[in-house]
């Protein structure tokens, strides 16, 4: 089994506190950071990093709605290559 890395810009509306409620799992990490340097996508709309792959969405709700896919298929793909 692997680890899924969720990374999220501190001035984003997404809040690491709100990532961390939603994955309370042992193979899922959230990294809060002061700077992703993507200038100004924090600012455009809510986004985190799963994994290196920028998942965004229109609202809190929806992008939070994509990156649990994301997870989900990340770790699909992680059990497939230690299967």
């Amino acid at each position: 089994m692997g680890i899924v890395i969720v990374e999220v810009c501190d001035y984003n509306i997404l809040s690491a506190a709100e990532l961390e409620e939603v994955f309370q799992r042992n193979d899922v990490a959230v990294m809060s950071y002061d700077c992703m340097n993507f200038c100004g996508m924090c600012a455009m709309g809510p986004y985190a990093m799963v994994n290196g792959r920028r998942i965004f969405g229109k609202t809190a709700e929806e992008c939070i709605r994509k990156i649990k896919a994301a997870v989900e298929e990340e770790l699909e793909k992680l059990n497939d290559f230690y299967s």
